[in-house]
Parts: structure tokens; sequence; C-alpha cells
């Protein structure tokens, strides 16, 4: 049961996270809330997967470049330099999940099917956005429906 209230509150870190950093850009690049963002994040992850298993996941011999970048950035962010801050942790972040097997297909995938969620399927299919059904929010195709639009 320890466990899974960790998780629990990891998972609301980390998505606390993620808004602030996404509406630290949206605001111009707020400084504040980016580094609120990254702490944040960070520490959801420490509190969803262990602290061994997230210094594990960044100090590996083959992730030190982006573990480095993003780190960096995080620490530039901090001092209060955005812009330049988040393109490091940008490319850092995209060092870092590059070797992991699949992450982007999947997540894209992911992506295409934010369409399928009720909620937001009603939002993707505001007027002006007519997209086909069975598709997701940027017309992605599940893997099995490569070739067909519905309607």
């Amino acid at each position: 049961m320890g466990s899974l209230s960790s998780t629990g509150i990891g998972l609301g870190l980390v998505g606390f996270g993620v808004f602030f950093i996404l509406f630290g850009m949206l605001l111009y690049f707020d400084s504040v809330l980016l580094a609120f963002g990254n702490i944040l994040f960070l520490s959801g992850l420490v509190f969803i997967i262990g602290f061994r298993r997230t210094f594990t996941f960044f100090f590996q011999r083959q992730k030190l470049k982006g573990t480095s970048f993003f780190l960096g950035g995080v620490l530039i962010v901090l001092m209060r330099w955005p812009i330049l801050g988040m393109l490091l942790e940008a490319y850092g972040f995209v060092s870092l999940f590059r070797s992991v097997l699949g992450f982007f297909p999947v997540a894209f995938g992911f992506l295409g099917s934010l369409g399928n969620i009720p909620i937001l399927s009603k939002v993707s299919r505001a007027p002006g956005r007519d997209f086909p059904r069975g598709c997701g929010a940027w017309g992605l195709h599940s893997a099995g429906d490569a070739n067909r639009w519905h309607r």
C-alpha cells in the first residue's frame, strides 16, 4: 500500500511539473515557473521509480551526454536564463530517450489516440476541426488502420 501512495504522489508531482513547465513557456519563458516545474518533475520521477533507479537511469554511460545537457539546462533555468536552459533541456531530453527502444513512436501513437478519450474527443471535434472518426487529434491512425479514413 505504501508503494501505491508514493506512486500516486509522484504522478501528481510529475503532472504539476509538466503543467508549470508548459505554463511557464506560455508566459514567455517565465523562469520561476519553469524552475518550479523542473523541480516538481524531477522529484515526481524520484517518487515514481525510486531514487536508485532514477540515478541509474540518468547516469548510465551511454546517456551521460543527454543527462549533462538535461541537468545543465535545469541549472541554467535556475540561474534565470530560461530560453537557453529550455533549449538545453529539450536537446538533453531527446538524447536521453532516443536510446530507449521505441519511446518516440509509442509517445506519438499515444498522442494520436487522444481523440478516443471522451472529453478530449469533444475538444478535438470543436468547430473548425473536422477529423475523421478513429483518428487522433493530429489525424494519426492506429497501426491496423494505416490506409483507411473513417467518416
